[in-house]
């Protein structure tokens, strides 16, 4: 699909007692572990920094991720094409 007809879904954050996070508006996910999560969203690069990371839920229909753990940090930095870099499920679908 090119970049004109991808779907877009609106991008929220909510983060509860920096222990549970859920997000909208999430595209891929680009890598994973226990203490960082790389998600690519519409708004650019979102990095989940922390302890003991778990990702509960990652719809690729609905955009939405929700994770737990000790979540010290949100990062966003420019948005970079997850096909392009072989984002998880890009290289798990594609």
């Amino acid at each position: 699909m090119n970049e004109e007809n991808k779907i877009k879904f609106p991008h929220n954050v909510f983060l509860e007692d920096r222990k549970k996070l859920s997000v909208s508006g999430v595209n891929d996910i680009g890598s994973f572990d226990d203490e960082t999560i790389v998600a690519y969203t519409d708004m650019g690069e979102l990095t989940v920094r922390g302890e003991g990371l778990h990702i509960n839920k990652m719809s690729v229909d609905t955009g939405e991720l929700s994770v737990e753990g000790e979540i010290s940090a949100l990062i966003y930095s420019e948005n970079e094409n997850p096909k392009k870099n072989g984002g998880f499920f890009a290289r798990l679908f594609g």
